[in-house]
């Protein structure tokens, strides 16, 4: 189980202002209160340490941080404070920092301001708005320190805009730690010649996280030869309530996908996977091609519950579909399938499993005579992403040897699909159908790329950033 995200929170100030300026400090401490409360409404568990006002509670705060394993910091800059009393902190605890540069409102009120006729209570009332002041100096110190660093900028109070992005950040973190813990199964081979998809598993563990578990298919031949009747009882319920399922769709090919789909929830059961990439074609081995033709309806119910599968032992994508599906929003398999210069769309989907949390409509179930360009024969699903806003992310390996995210922000919309018993949507990118093309092919990704409802390129980016990987937007 991926443990809760623990977020580390606090604020600055200068203790030298305590004594000069009455009440400063408890008004301080009430903005880092203020935070701790909204973040907590996010789904993360905070670990608050107040006001650091001194490099001694800056160290203690350091050690602090990294004994309760936190993932992310939020450094609220309440005023002027030394830098002093922040890299300690942050040096210690190596992890993300978030810079929170705000206001306790849009301005100060100039004229009650200018009518105290008290100088010192003027002074102390300006340093509660003085948020701003020290950040270059952090920013100096950080990046003279190698620290890497984010900014937000706004007001405390009544500004979506800060707790928009704040709550990206948050998202984001979340999915850094479920990718950190994730558990990818790699079942079977690659596709031979598929050279775009060959992946580097080190890479990935290394930048990702996680932990690849290599997997034979004999093992899943094996599991699913001990699947019951009952099970297979159990499972056609199952298919019946999330499936539209054709009337041609014969009792055998049901039956033989409900035992593989059994079979598939145990070995996934067993390795504790998050996610899976595979492909075999059993040819020669009458019983792994039994297997390995009969998985596409339990794989597609297992992308729908938590743990999407990609085919074609397609690890990249397998990547790019846990991303999205932690993020809430889907992640289906797909890749281009034909351009419609009439309506300026590009036709994408895949054979294999497809995302029933984010389908237009009841996915339906069709039999296939052939599987093309693969062996076997059997049961098949055909859906369309949910009509509105999508985002399409790649898991590009570079040239040198880096993971990339490419990402594009288009619009899954109605019309003429291939009913060819596949996963097949029709989508619109605000640059038109051969700019996207050929944008996102200059950075060269694999053919197959994730699909997931809504518009969350900002998150993705967000991400990028905490993981240290580039992300490029094409639209």
């Amino acid at each position: 189980m991926t443990p809760a995200l623990k977020i580390g929170l606090f604020g600055i100030g200068l203790e030298a202002y305590w004594e000069q300026f009455e009440g400063l400090e408890k008004r301080l401490s009430g903005y880092v209160d203020v935070v701790a409360g909204r973040l907590k409404t996010f789904g993360a568990e905070v670990v608050n340490m107040g006001l650091i006002d001194t490099p001694a509670k800056a160290f203690e705060a350091g050690h602090c941080f990294r004994t309760e394993d936190v993932d992310l910091i939020f450094l609220y800059v309440t005023t002027y404070a030394l830098s002093s009393t922040v890299l300690p902190v942050v040096k210690r605890a190596k992890v993300p920092v978030i810079v929170l540069n705000l206001s306790p409102q849009a301005a100060i009120d100039y004229e009650w301001f200018n009518r105290l006729n008290d100088r010192t209570r003027m002074t102390g009332e300006w340093l509660a708005y003085c948020s701003a002041c020290p950040v270059p100096e952090i920013a100096s110190v950080f990046n003279r320190s190698g620290i890497p660093f984010y900014q937000v900028t706004g007001m405390l109070h009544d500004d979506p805009e800060v707790w928009k992005a704040i709550e990206e950040w948050i998202a984001a973190a979340k999915v850094a730690n479920i990718m950190y813990h994730n558990n990818l199964g790699v079942m079977g081979n690659y596709y031979g010649g598929m050279l775009d998809i060959y992946s580097n598993f080190t890479l990935h563990c290394a930048v990702l996280g996680g932990h690849i578990q290599i997997i034979e298919a004999d093992e899943l031949s094996f599991i699913r030869r001990q699947v019951t009747g009952q099970e297979i009882k159990d499972r056609l319920k199952i298919f019946a309530e999330a499936f539209d399922v054709q009337p041609d769709c014969s009792a055998f090919e049901l039956e033989r996908a409900a035992r593989t789909s059994v079979a598939l929830d145990q070995l996934v059961q067993k390795y504790g996977l998050g996610s899976m990439a595979y492909y075999h074609k059993g040819t020669g081995n009458a019983e792994n091609e039994d297997t390995m033709s009969s998985v596409i309806l339990g794989n597609s119910l297992l992308t729908a519950n938590g743990v999407p599968v990609a085919g074609e032992y397609e690890i990249k994508n397998a990547q790019a579909m846990k991303i999205m599906d932690s993020f809430g929003v889907g992640g289906s398999f797909t890749e281009y399938y034909a351009m419609d210069f009439n309506d300026d769309v590009v036709l994408m989907g895949h054979d294999g499993p497809g995302h029933l949390a984010i389908a237009e409509g009841k996915i339906k179930v069709k039999p296939l005579r052939v599987y093309h360009g693969k062996v076997g024969n059997g049961l098949s699903v055909e859906m369309s992403v949910r009509y509105g806003a999508v985002t399409l992310l790649s898991v590009v390996e570079t040239r040198d040897g880096k993971l990339l995210f490419l990402v594009a922000e288009a619009e899954s919309v109605p019309g003429p699909i291939l009913e060819i018993g596949n996963t097949n949507s029709r989508y619109r990118f605000p640059v038109g159908a051969r700019q996207f093309v050929e944008q996102w092919n200059v950075h060269g990704p694999a053919h197959h790329c994730a699909i997931g409802i809504g518009h969350i390129a900002s998150k993705i980016k967000k991400l990028g950033e905490l993981l240290g990987v580039e992300t490029v937007q094409v639209c």
